[in-house]
């Protein structure tokens, strides 16, 4: 089975950029569509962006739209967040997913593999 690790977070101000990663094992990568998810002190762990399996396709949340981007290189066996214009509301742990499944979903239950999360804090 797939294991994740996020990388990237850290500490910025508002209107900053910062770029996650996703880095996973194996050799079966390209057949899991991937997400990013976040989760604010408490909140619920929410949606935040999905990729397909080829990353042909993509989905965002209203909130990020606009101003981040999913990416994968699936011979790097590596997803990525592009964050742009971070504001104070986007502070959260950031979750990397993995799921076995054909479409690009934002349920976090159809998601089955999960990193650790990296801590992005936006400053005001």
């Amino acid at each position: 089975q797939v294991q994740l690790v996020e990388s990237g977070g850290g500490l910025v101000q508002a209107g900053d950029s910062l770029r996650l990663s996703c880095a996973a094992s194996g050799r079966t990568f390209s057949s899991y569509t991937m997400g990013w998810f976040r989760q604010a002190p408490g909140k619920e762990r929410e949606f935040v962006a999905t990729i397909s399996r080829s990353g042909g396709s993509t989905r965002y949340a209203e909130s990020v739209k606009g101003r981040f981007t999913i990416s994968r290189d699936n011979a790097k066996n590596t997803m990525y967040l592009q964050m742009i214009s971070l504001k104070p509301e986007d502070t959260a742990v950031y979750y990397c997913a993995a799921a076995s499944i054909i479409a690009i979903s934002a349920i976090t239950n159809e998601y089955h593999t999960w990193g650790q999360g990296t801590q992005v804090t936006v400053s005001s």
